[in-house]
């Protein structure tokens, strides 16, 4: 006879890694490619001005720069989430870390604009193989009750990425010169190559995967409907999509400008105030991850608090009547700006719990493709608002507010089912049945 035995502890689920050292060492590995990668994806924030000048661009033509990374990046999460689940960690990443070197050498030593974009694009590509190649290899060295915290940690990781873009770039691109700060920055990817081939290993042992063998395109149209069905997902795609853009567009490309043009900061003031964002976030991560590791239904909270608390920070800095807004009020923009990237994260505890392991890689890179379509989405719209407006950056910036009502709509429409379809799968994964005798 059988019965139904529930699971003996209450944050373990069955089949779970053990975690430990040996996990941290070779997640360490993964999150160090991510690390790098963001370097490389944020590199164009510090030097968004001289990019202008190096290759006579306006502002339009300056943002389709990150538009096309974004772009190639939001393109490739659902191809690269298949990938994950076919191919494994170690083998997206090595390809990715190929891919984002040759971009950031091939931007280094671009005569054109043309060849510039291009060398952007192929950077975005590999680029988009880290992040879900990450949340992949946490979710296999790692128990499921760590997942939320896991994952805010390979956040803060690639914000300290966005720091040293921030201070150490920006130093050497003014010291030694556009080419030699490029150049030099792309060895970061080949140490990290060189990890990846000697350390990385997908999965503990006695750990493996069950075997889902490719079986063509209709395989390949099932593993995404199957995954886009699931309320979860498409509640973590549009938290990850309301959420993450704000600070993403102001560090990747325009609060550089924003700050020096339109409120009057020096180059050096403003650094410190995108180092702001950065350093804030990193702290906020810390913060997100720990609550909801303790306290799972703080994630939806934590979302739209977040979300509207920037809506009412920016509207405030843009609406203030002086000519510029106070200093006070610019540290606080940045500050709140930093709990941007760790409310995207939230996205993952949604669509993680919604699918089962061979669909993992998937449900995530649908979720990631939100965050970066909606920053694609207001890079260009600032820009275009930005050239039509003779540089109203109050006008321009007005395309946060649209895309966060978007967003929020979606998410107050899916809370309900998503919550309902995580109990279902909460109570049926803690429920074994073991065979005894009669």
């Amino acid at each position: 006879m059988s019965r139904p035995v529930i699971a003996s502890s209450a944050g373990s689920l069955p089949g779970d890694p053990p975690g430990g050292r040996r996990a941290l060492a070779v997640w360490g590995v993964g999150v160090s490619v991510y690390f790098v990668a963001v370097i490389f994806r944020t590199s164009l924030g510090v030097a968004g001005l001289d990019a202008a000048d190096r290759f006579h661009v306006g502002a339009s033509a300056l943002s389709t720069f990150s538009i096309l990374q974004l772009l190639v990046y939001a393109g490739m999460q659902i191809p690269v989430g298949l990938l994950v689940d076919r191919l494994g960690t170690k083998k997206v990443l090595t390809l990715g870390i190929l891919l984002f070197t040759a971009g950031q050498i091939g931007f280094a030593l671009s005569p054109s604009y043309g060849m510039a974009l291009a060398s952007r694009a192929l950077l975005g590509c590999g680029d988009a193989m880290t992040f879900i190649s990450v949340l992949r290899l946490g979710s296999r060295w790692f128990p499921a009750r760590r997942g939320p915290l896991v994952a805010q940690m390979a956040g803060l990781v690639g914000m300290a990425g966005n720091l040293v873009s921030t201070l150490l770039l920006a130093r050497l691109l003014h010291g030694v010169g556009w080419t030699a700060a490029f150049a030099g920055s792309s060895v970061a990817g080949l140490v990290v190559l060189v990890l990846t081939l000697l350390f990385l290993k997908d999965h503990p042992d006695g750990h493996a995967p069950e075997p889902f063998p490719h079986r063509g395109a209709a395989y390949v149209r099932r593993q995404i409907a199957a995954s886009w069905r699931e309320p979860g997902t498409r509640l973590g795609m549009w938290v990850h999509f309301t959420t993450q853009f704000p600070a993403m567009v102001f560090l990747l490309l325009w609060g550089m400008p924003f700050l020096v043009q339109a409120q009057g900061l020096d180059r050096g003031t403003a650094g410190e105030l995108l180092t702001l964002v950065v350093l804030s976030n990193m702290v906020v991560g810390l913060v997100y991850g720990q609550i909801v590791a303790r306290h799972h239904a703080a994630r939806l909270p934590l979302a739209l608090g977040t979300v509207l608390t920037t809506a009412a920070v920016w509207a405030t800095t843009l609406l203030h009547p002086g000519e510029h807004a106070p200093m006070w009020l610019l540290i606080v923009l940045c500050a709140v700006l930093g709990a941007c990237g760790p409310a995207s994260m939230l996205g993952f505890d949604f669509a993680r719990p919604a699918n089962p392991p061979e669909r993992q890689g998937t449900a995530s890179g649908i979720t990631n493709m939100g965050g970066f379509v909606a920053s694609m989405t207001t890079l260009f719209a600032v820009g275009v608002l930005l050239d039509l407006t003779d540089d109203d950056y109050g006008i321009a910036f007005s395309a946060v507010f649209v895309l966060q009502a978007l967003g929020l709509s979606q998410i107050l429409r899916l809370r309900g089912r998503a919550a309902r379809r995580e109990r279902e799968r909460l109570v049926a994964s803690r429920v074994e049945t073991v065979h005894v005798p009669a």
